[in-house]
This record gives structure tokens, C-alpha cells and sequence, in this order.
């Protein structure tokens, strides 16, 4: 699918008469190192979120605040429309960034944004050029549009913001932070701009994220590490253990073997499918440029993209013991360690796997190995749009309008990743949107992460129309 002849529109025409602000405000931000993983960069966070204060006061927004966490700072804006009736929208995004380890794997230095021409357009590369300041900024220049294009003083919706500095490091307050401030944060609709399209010329909407929870499991054998040579052979390896554990976290069919762990799963629907079949998708491109890997694989009985965004899956992220320096230490070791997160769809509870996993590695260490499985509390639960809801028509003619296309042909894709949208809905009672401008093949949490520019400037000019859009749209 391609977008159809450009036509004009006063939001178009204000973006692209105002692209350098939003580059200039960009080439700013991303020069910020707001590692929310790392404490060293604790100030760094608190630094972001004064500069995104300061650009919404400079934007035109009334109130703004940085709402302290027991953690990282959040920045909170608030636009309210003249109009008594207008519908309140809350865009959430976050200002924090991954680590940009291994930093020699990086072409320019990753907090000096660089603009690099690249076969689809300019790119601009820098650690959180889509993930999420991009996202986030094109917000500034898309408010600036609707004002302009409309003649308005205040926008046709209220409009606040929400803009946390934790989500790289798993949102540990966010919860706690929409509870306490509830009532400020009351909306209509939640538009989240940390997601993005299928590809350049592919206009889409993303309607769901997986949810997310995570364990480590530690093997122990001997009390100590023990002479390979005097013991090997007579006595349990805990690396020999847990290889033997692991290789069977999957069946022959790629299904999850941890009992229950398919209970709660909501199936595909036949419309569902479809939806995802109209998705353009390449394989063999994709195995060769973001996947970066020779096969595809999973549970069988899926697409690539249902696998990646309809279903869930178990993952072993690291594994580590016994010795692992240069030359050879002839030991038993008495310990093995393993990392897991797990990927979860509608209907599945993060809470439900930590008794899952423990069940299941009981069952199946053998003898002499002493077992202990961690689940942090937490996790995080899946979300999903209803694709028929008023507000995501409002979203589907947005995005239409931004890139010369009918609402009708505005495809609709799902997040593999995670994030905190589902207690967003929780606690507010907002139905989700999800506007972003990041693509598959903009390197996000890896080196050399870039953001298209003219996919910004897109999002900055869908934002502008949006607001149009819900303010004629009957969300109560």
C-alpha cells in the first residue's frame, strides 16, 4: 500500500513551514543521556524532563509540572479547550532512553544526533530518536498545527500529557503515580505515542501490546565448585541441568509447555487474521534487515506477524555459571542462572506465571538439584483498542488525512513489545489509542537507533488532525 497524491491542508502546510523547530528541538533533547537504568545518569533523567517542561511552556501549554516518583521524574502538561463540552485526550509517551551498550557498535556518537540520507529519506541517528522523544516532540510542532490551522486559541479537545522517565526501566512508579493523581489525569481517551507504522508508505494503526513478566531460576548442585577430573561423572552439574531444563521450555511445536500457560489466551478471531494478513509484509526482508537472522521460526501454525504481536511466547534472555575467563578452569560448578521474560496476549495475567514457571521447573529438575524461582511482583498485563470504538475512527481519519489515503485503507498492526498502557487503562477508564512514527527497521534498543524525519513530520501533522477529529467525535 502507498499513500495516494498529495493534497494540501493548512495542518500540512504549518508542519512543513515549522519542520526546523521540531529538528532543532530534537537535536537539543537527544543530547541529554536520560538513562533511567543506569544511576549515574539520575541527573540526566531530571534533565530531560526539565527541558520537555520548558518546551511545552514555550509550545503555549498553561500547565506544566515534573511530578517526582520515588524514581525518575515525570512531566505533566495540560491545554484545556474553551469549549465547555470538548472531549479531554492524555498522550502518554516517556523521555527516558535505553543504555547505548556496545557503544563501538555505533557509527556517530549516540548523544550527538547526526543526519544521515538514507534510502527512504533523511534519518536522524541518536539513542531516542523515535524511542520516544521523537514521538513525543512531533506532539509540540502537531499542537502548534491544529491551533494554526483551525484559528484557535486553545485547542478543540483538551489535551494533557503524561510523559514519564521510567518506562526503559520497567515503569516501577507509574502505577503508583496515576493512582495518587487520578483526578488530574481523568480523559476520554488515551493517545499513546510510543509505537509506531508498518513501514514508510504504509499507513497503520497499532491495537494491542503484549504484556510482559519476567524470572530468574538458579539451579545449585554441589555445595562448591568441584575437581571435574576427581568428581565429574559422579555428581549433579547444575550447567548440565539447567541446558536440560531449558530445552524443554518449548515443545516440538513451539508451544510454551508451562502448565496452564495457554488457559487465559484469547484466540485470533477470523477477522482478526485477516486484518493482519492485509498487513504488506516481506519476510525474507525482514529476516535480512531488522531480524538480522537466517530462519524464522515459532509456534507453529502462525504468521511471523502473529507470532510477534497475537501470541504469546517464553524467551530465555541470559545464562551464566561456573567459569567463563580465558583458558580452561576444570570445574563442576555449584551454580547455574538463567534470565526469562515472557510475552503475554489478551486475557493472560503477568501474576499467573511465577506459579506456572514453579510448577513446571519442579516437575523437571532431576535429583540433586535444588531449584529456586523468582518472579519479581509487578509485570506488565497486555492492552488492546476496540477497532469499532468512535475514538479509533477519529484516529483512522487522522492518520488518512496525513498520508493522502481513505481511513478505510489505514491498515492495523500489533506491538510485540510491552509497555504500561494497560495501566493506563486500569486506572483511568480510558479507551487506548496508539499514535506513533517508528518503524521495524529503526534500530530501537539497539546501536545506530534512527528515526525517519519525514514519518515525524507525518505524526506531527496526524497529532494536528486528531484533535480535529475527536473534538466532532462523540466519545461519552
Amino acid at each position: 500500500m502507498t499513500s495516494g497524491p498529495e493534497r494540501d491542508n493548512p495542518e500540512r502546510a504549518y508542519v512543513r513551514a515549522h519542520l526546523d523547530d521540531l529538528h532543532a528541538d530534537l537535536d537539543a533533547w537527544l543530547r541529554i543521556p536520560s538513562i533511567s537504568a543506569d544511576p549515574v545518569h539520575a541527573s540526566d533523567v531530571a534533565a530531560s524532563a526539565e527541558w520537555l517542561a520548558e518546551a511545552l511552556r514555550r509550545t503555549g501549554f498553561p500547565v506544566v509540572e515534573i511530578w517526582p516518583t520515588a524514581g525518575a521524574p515525570a512531566v505533566f502538561a495540560e491545554w484545556r479547550s474553551a469549549d465547555a463540552d470538548a472531549p479531554v485526550a492524555l498522550v502518554y509517551g516517556h523521555h527516558d532512553v535505553q543504555p547505548v551498550d556496545p557503544p563501538e557498535r555505533w557509527v556517530h556518537p549516540p548523544f550527538e544526533p547526526t543526519r544521515v540520507e538514507g534510502p527512504d529519506g533523511p534519518e536522524l541517528h541518536a539513542r531516542g530518536a523515535i524511542d520516544d522523544k521523537g514521538n513525543v516532540a512531533f506532539h509540540l510542532l502537531g499542537m502548534r498545527a491544529h491551533l494554526a490551522a483551525t484559528g484557535r486559541d486553545t485547542p478543540a479537545v483538551t489535551v494533557k500529557l503524561l510523559v514519564e522517565g521510567e518506562e526503559e526501566s520497567g515503569s516501577p512508579h507509574f502505577a503508583d503515580l496515576l493512582r495518587a493523581r487520578a483526578d488530574r489525569l481523568a480523559c476520554d481517551v488515551v493517545v499513546v505515542s510510543d509505537t509506531g507504522m508498518a513501514a514508510p508508505d504504509v499507513p497503520s494503526a497499532v491495537t494491542a501490546m503484549r504484556g510482559l513478566a519476567d524470572a530468574e531460576i538458579t539451579l545449585r548442585g554441589p555445595a562448591v565448585d568441584l575437581h571435574s577430573g576427581s568428581f565429574g561423572g559422579a555428581v549433579p552439574n547444575p550447567l548440565h541441568a539447567m541446558a536440560h531444563l531449558l530445552s524443554k521450555l518449548h515443545d516440538e511445536h513451539g508451544r510454551v509447555t508451562l502448565p496452564g500457560f495457554y488457559d487465559k489466551v484469547r484466540p485470533l478471531c477470523d477477522r482478526e487474521r485477516e486484518l493482519m494478513r492485509r498487513v504488506p509484509f516481506d519476510e525474507r526482508a525482514w529476516l535480512a534487515g531488522p531480524a538480522a537472522s537466517r530462519v524464522a521460526s515459532g509456534e507453529e501454525g502462525f504468521t511471523t506477524l502473529e507470532r510477534i504481536g497475537a501470541r504469546p511466547t517464553a524467551e530465555v534472555n541470559g545464562m551464566c555459571g561456573g567459569y567463563t575467563g580465558p583458558g580452561h578452569k576444570t570445574i563442576i560448578p555449584a551454580e547455574a542462572h538463567a534470565k526469562l521474560t515472557f510475552r503475554l496476549v489478551s486475557d493472560q495475567r503477568p501474576e499467573d506465571v511465577g506459579p506456572q514457571l514453579r510448577a513446571w521447573v519442579a516437575a523437571n529438575v532431576p535429583p540433586g538439584i535444588e531449584a529456586e524461582v523468582h518472579t519479581p511482583p509487578g509485570g506488565v498485563a497486555p492492552c488492546a483498542s476496540d477497532l469499532d470504538s468512535p475514538a479509533m475512527g477519529a484516529l483512522l481519519r487522522a492518520i488518512g488525512q496525513a498520508f493522502d489515503t481513505d481511513p478505510g485503507d489505514v491498515l492495523f498492526t500489533r506491538e510485540g513489545g510491552s509497555g504500561p498502557e494497560a495501566d493506563l487503562v486500569e486506572v483511568l477508564g480510558a479507551p487506548l489509542l496508539f499514535l506513533g512514527a517508528g518503524l521495524p527497521t529503526d534500530r530501537i534498543h539497539s546501536p545506530n537507533e534512527r528515526v525517519l524525519l519525514p514519518m515525524l513530520h507525518r505524526g506531527a501533522e496526524a497529532a494536528a488532525h486528531l484533535w480535529r477529529e475527536l473534538a466532532t467525535t462523540r466519545l461519552r
